[in-house]
C-alpha cells in the first residue's frame, strides 16, 4: 500500500521535487503579472516558456539545453510545462479564461503552501497520470505502482542502475547489454521519469557506458514523503 506521509511547509525536502518547484514558481509569476497569455490552441505564450526555462531549471532540460535545438521554445518544446499546465488545469488550481491562464480561488490558495500543493499534485501526477501520453508513445508495462515502488524501494536503498531495475522487474536483460529496448524505454519514460519529475529518485548517467545507461537513488524527499509495505525490509536489511 502507497501513503504519503503529511509533511510541514517548511520540511526542507520538498525542495527535490522539480514539478513541485515548477507549480511554485508558476504561482508566483501569476501573481505578480495577474495572468499568462495563452495562444489560440490554450498553450501558454512563448513569452512564458522562456521564463519557465530560464526559472525552473529543470534537471536535464536546463534553458541552454532547450535553446541547444531550438531558436524559439513553444510549449511543447518543454514537456515538464506542458505536463504543469494540463496538472494545473486538471486539478483546478489553474484555468483558461478568454485567452488568459489564471488561479483559481482554491488554486490560490493551495499554491501559498508548498506541503498543500505537494499533496494535491505529486500523488494525483504519479498514479493517475496516463504517463504514456506525455512519453509520446504507446508502449505499456505490466505492473502497477504498488510493486513498483515497494520493489524500487528495497533495490535502489544503496543505488541501482537502469539495467538493473528493469531486469528486476522484466528480465531478458544484462548490464551492459541491454535487449528488449523498447520495454526498456517505457519502463524509464513510465516508472524512473515520473519518479525523478516528481523528486523521489535522482538519476545520473554512467559514464563509459556502450548505451545511455543511468545510476538512480532515492532523494531524502524519498525517505520523508512515502511510507511503503516493504520500509520493514529495509530495517532487517540494514541490521546485518
Amino acid at each position: 500500500m502507497i501513503k504519503f506521509r503529511h509533511l510541514s511547509d517548511n520540511c526542507t525536502t520538498l525542495a527535490y521535487s522539480p514539478l513541485l518547484r515548477a507549480a511554485l514558481l508558476t504561482a508566483q509569476y501569476v501573481e505578480q503579472n495577474g495572468s499568462i497569455g495563452l495562444t489560440p490552441s490554450k498553450a501558454f505564450k512563448r513569452v512564458f516558456v522562456h521564463w519557465a526555462a530560464e526559472h525552473f531549471d529543470w534537471p536535464g532540460m536546463s534553458q541552454e539545453e532547450l535553446f541547444h535545438y531550438n531558436k524559439v521554445l513553444n510549449e511543447f518544446d518543454f514537456p515538464p510545462l506542458e505536463l504543469l499546465h494540463f496538472l494545473l488545469v486538471k486539478l483546478k488550481l489553474g484555468r483558461h479564461i478568454k485567452r488568459q491562464f489564471k488561479l483559481t480561488k482554491r488554486g490560490a490558495e493551495i499554491l501559498k503552501s508548498p506541503y498543500q500543493l505537494f499533496a494535491e499534485l505529486i500523488p494525483f501526477y504519479l498514479l493517475n497520470v496516463d504517463h504514456s501520453s506525455y512519453a509520446r508513445f504507446d508502449n505499456q508495462l505490466f505492473g502497477n505502482w504498488d510493486v513498483w515502488l515497494n520493489v524500487i524501494n528495497v533495490k535502489v536503498d544503496q543505488g541501482a542502475t537502469e539495467t538493473h531495475l528493469f531486469s528486476t522487474f522484466y528480465g531478458g536483460t544484462s548490464e551492459g547489454q541491454p535487449d528488449n529496448w523498447r520495454e526498456r524505454v517505457a519502463f524509464r519514460a513510465l516508472v524512473l521519469r515520473p519518479l525523478e519529475w516528481a523528486g523521489l529518485l535522482a538519476g545520473e548517467k554512467t559514464e563509459g557506458a556502450s548505451f545511455d545507461e543511468r545510476y538512480y537513488f532515492k532523494t531524502p524527499l524519498w525517505h520523508s514523503a512515502l511510507e511503503l509495505d516493504l520500509d520493514s525490509e529495509l530495517t532487517t536489511i540494514s541490521k546485518h
